[in-house]
């Protein structure tokens, strides 16, 4: 195992304990905070080096999947730390980044679908087309914030949420699924598997509900240290 292998893994599993933490303890609290920024951090090393160790394979649909994630979270990142929820210049970069990102993962499925073997480099056809319509949707809403101009306190607990939870979801299937020959045989393809990533879908959902819904996050204040307060009595 090489020094830019090792790194990835270590990012993963940093990336994998620092979510999971982000996600148990109460939100706006400095617990959630300290385990957010690991989780960021981490989850950039994990794309970053993820893409690079594809690109030289090469496996480029799961290249753009590391470059993929790494947007999700630093969009997500940027719009927990802007408070004011409005759109500027980054916002269209990342509208164009999704975009390209979209493209790339339909042509990936498309040609690979039309090839011999069904796949493109090394992965299935089939498992470029999700992430296609996840991408797609990510520009969407990009778009929709540009046009907007400015999100309110929930939409901007929405955006920063889901970004950062189909981020963790792409790493949990990355490790638990997609990961598994580096597992010991005995236990490689046991149901047990698959359920980080199904308590992590669970969580994201929960959550997506709770501040949709939820009378606590419907004024949540843009103002440094009031979200916070409000957060922690959540």
């Amino acid at each position: 195992m090489n020094v830019l292998t090792l790194i990835h893994v270590a990012g993963g599993s940093l990336a994998l304990l620092s979510g999971a933490a982000a996600l148990a303890v109460r939100k706006g609290q400095r617990p959630h905070a300290r385990a957010g920024a690991a989780f960021f951090a981490s989850m950039l090393v994990l794309g970053g080096t993820g893409a690079l160790i594809a690109a030289l394979k090469p496996e480029r649909g799961t290249a753009v999947i590391g470059l993929f994630t790494c947007y999700l979270v630093i969009t997500s990142w940027v719009t927990a730390r802007r408070r004011d929820g409005e759109a500027g210049g980054f916002e269209i970069l990342a509208f164009a980044f999704a975009s390209a990102c979209a493209i790339a993962f339909l042509a990936f499925g498309l040609i690979g679908a039309g090839s011999a073997n069904g796949r493109f480099d090394s992965l299935p056809a089939a498992i470029h087309f999700p992430f296609a319509a996840v991408a797609a949707l990510a520009a969407g809403l990009d778009l929709n914030f540009i046009l907007r101009r400015r999100l309110s306190g929930t939409q901007r607990i929405g955006r920063h949420l889901w970004r950062m939870c189909t981020a963790l979801l792409i790493a949990a299937f990355s490790f638990f699924l997609g990961q598994q020959d580096v597992f010991p045989s005995s236990l490689r393809g046991l149901p047990i598997w698959y359920l980080p990533p199904l308590a992590t879908f669970a969580a994201m959902l929960f959550w997506i509900v709770r501040v949709r819904f939820s009378k606590a996050f419907r004024h949540f204040p843009p103002k440094r240290g009031g979200g916070e307060r409000e957060l922690a009595r959540t």
